[in-house]
């Protein structure tokens, strides 16, 4: 009852202010009911470029919120935690950045979206992990530096004749997916397709059936003609599979706590409904680097059109 009383109230504030709320897939379930768009990085940063509303309250991590911000600086963009951070995102920052750039001068830079606005803003384009490597293909350059995931920037490797340059980051969630614990999850679940986030490591992803975004994993899971799936990648995407696609089963590789992001899961109906109340955290950049951050923004969303 108190979830209700919570979302009714949101709901309500929600209307009120002209607000809209933006979740990402590796949300609390309760955060689900008071989205207006669920989806992966890619097709939130689509949506907040399309907001035509007051306020943006995103129930995601910083950059996240950041990227929504830069997409629409007239806007007051909200985050509900304020603590809630990437820490693939802090693996790389502008100034080591910048030095690289100087090592590969006819290099052009690809960050992941899991970048700061001032990472973003050193950047030429930026990517998701469903468009990576149409990006990257994209560009005439034939060296790429490539942040902050290696294990992304590896897994694009696979699909490219250019050179690859890798940052030393990685997410903490899908590093600790191994591949013997996938192999122990194939063989106690026989029937099942194995699906991976990109995210993870290349060994794992030699083992899956279909290596895909988040969102990819719906659209994959409606499609196929399997009714069991083994889902490698953050463990709220289980619960967004189980209400997108009712009828099929999903396991997690392996059932533990580590294939959960902290960092996500500290956006609560209570931090959402306070942050509307009192509109805050407000996202506030540089506007120097939001133009700068903006340019590399779109030229990805424009690849993807």
């Amino acid at each position: 009852m108190e979830n209700k009383r919570l979302i009714q109230r949101i709901n309500e504030l929600k209307e009120k202010k002209n607000a809209v709320v933006l979740v990402h897939n590796y949300q609390r379930p309760e955060i689900y009911k008071i989205a207006d768009y669920i989806g992966d990085s890619f097709g939130l940063a689509k949506r907040a470029a399309e907001v035509n509303k007051d306020i943006i309250v995103f129930c995601g991590v910083d950059f996240m919120a950041e990227s929504a911000k830069i997409l629409n600086p007239e806007k007051k963009v909200l985050i509900p935690a304020k603590d809630a951070v990437c820490p693939m995102a802090a693996m790389v920052n502008a100034f080591d950045l910048r030095q690289i750039k100087e090592k590969y001068p006819k290099a052009a830079v690809v960050s992941y979206v899991n970048t700061t606005a001032d990472v973003k803003a050193e950047s030429d384009v930026c990517c998701t992990s469903s468009n990576a490597v149409e990006v990257v293909n994209s560009l005439p350059n034939k060296q790429i530096i490539f942040t902050p995931d290696k294990n992304l920037a590896s897994y694009v490797q696979r699909f490219t004749d250019k050179e690859i340059i890798l940052w030393d980051g990685f997410c903490y969630v899908h590093n600790k997916i191994l591949p013997d614990m996938l192999q122990r999850a194939k063989e106690h679940y026989k029937n099942a397709k194995t699906v991976v986030h990109p995210e993870c490591a290349a060994e794992v992803i030699d083992l899956a059936d279909q290596v895909c975004s988040t969102s990819g994993m719906i659209k994959y899971a409606k499609e196929s003609d399997a009714n069991e799936f083994i889902i490698g990648t953050e463990r709220g995407m289980i619960e967004r599979l189980r209400i997108e696609v009712p009828d099929k089963k999903f396991y997690f590789i392996p059932p533990s706590p580590g294939q959960t992001c902290i960092q996500m899961k500290k956006n609560t109906l209570e931090l959402t409904l306070e942050s509307l109340e009192e509109e805050k955290f407000e996202i506030k950049l540089d506007k120097n680097i939001m133009y700068k951050a903006r340019k590399a923004l779109d030229r990805m969303l424009e690849v993807g059109k």
